[in-house]
């Protein structure tokens, strides 16, 4: 079975969630960009939760089936349509050889993630099929989908049904605006003063149209005061810059103290821009979701709270699969 492209839309690429391990020698993690959408849509058609999907940024792509097969949609509210006729998000549908799926105007949110009933069975490389364009490395042919191209499917288990949904509460998506991203202070964080830390997590910020795989950026905060220093060899004049160094998934970069940049699945594993912190692991997957120019607070956490934060939302997985048996 395969799947054919007929329009790739803007910007769709395999994914699943990702290859860990090898960060140290600067390839990312990559994977879905809200790991949680994409393990309800595999889970939803009967695939482990993991499997291979593809992400779809702000516009969905148009695609023939050549066999029968078992869909959903999850994450953005990105309205499937089925040979024109409206399917539900987050339920999956049943798709017949010869249909066509395709994709309303975005509603809500970023990014949609679609599930076929068998995985999009491209090459593993490095233990994943995820597609990581900079290093133009795994997925379909290292690169976003272009019309034209097929995409196997594997064989779907026997688990595969239509007419399954996820309840609302299961689903975790951003609630409430401005959306709030819980962070820790970094290492760095004694290269600000008080007052612009303290500044940094009362301001309301908002994403700007720079916002992708690689990092988010921010704007409309009050810029960033340093504590003056004598600069470190290597680090160059400005106040922002530090000695080379890691960056963790999550980090904020605030270049030249002004617009805090904060790093995502494809991120560069490291560089000479100051952290002022990092986003918790637990809120990663909502900022996938947010489109530019959605207002934005960072919330100071310590570790006991962010630890408890993963932990809820882990628990919110293990629900899904639960309710998904």
């Amino acid at each position: 079975m395969a799947v054919k492209v007929l329009k790739p839309g803007l910007a769709t690429t395999v994914q699943d969630l990702g290859r860990p391990g090898y960060y140290h020698i600067g390839i990312p993690l990559s994977g879905g960009m809200d790991r949680h959408a994409l393990a309800a849509a595999n889970l939803l058609v009967g695939n482990e939760a993991g499997a291979a999907v593809l992400e779809a940024v702000f516009m969905g792509p148009e695609l023939e089936f050549t066999e029968d097969a078992i869909v959903a949609v999850t994450g953005a509210e990105l309205p499937p349509k089925l040979d024109r006729e409206p399917r539900e998000t987050w339920t999956s549908f049943r798709v017949k050889r010869g249909q066509i799926l395709s994709f309303d105007f975005l509603k809500q949110g970023a990014r949609g993630y679609i599930a076929v009933a068998g995985g999009i069975d491209v090459p593993v490389v490095l233990g994943s099929r995820s597609t990581y364009a900079l290093g133009a490395l795994g997925g379909f042919k290292g690169r976003k989908l272009e019309a034209g191209d097929e995409l196997p499917i594997g064989h779907a288990a026997a688990a595969a049904k239509d007419g399954r949904s996820v309840a609302r509460e299961l689903r975790g998506q951003p609630a409430g605006m401005p959306t709030e991203l819980r962070a820790m202070p970094g290492l760095y964080w004694h290269r600000i003063t008080e007052a612009a830390g303290d500044g940094f997590f009362s301001d309301t910020w908002k994403v700007a149209p720079e916002a992708d795989r690689i990092g988010y950026r921010f704007k409309g905060g009050k810029p960033l005061e340093f504590v003056p220093r004598e600069p470190p060899f290597g680090a160059g004049s400005d106040p922002s810059n530090i000695t080379d160094a890691c960056y963790p998934y999550g980090s904020i970069q605030v270049p030249g103290g002004t617009e805090p940049i904060v790093l995502h699945r494809d991120a560069v594993s490291g560089g000479g821009y100051f952290m002022v912190g990092t986003i918790i692991a637990a809120d990663m997957d909502l900022i996938g979701q947010l489109q530019p120019n959605t207002p934005v607070k960072f919330v100071k956490v310590d570790m006991n709270q962010a630890l408890a934060a993963r932990k809820s939302r882990s628990e919110l997985l293990g629900k899904l699969h639960s309710a998904l048996a």
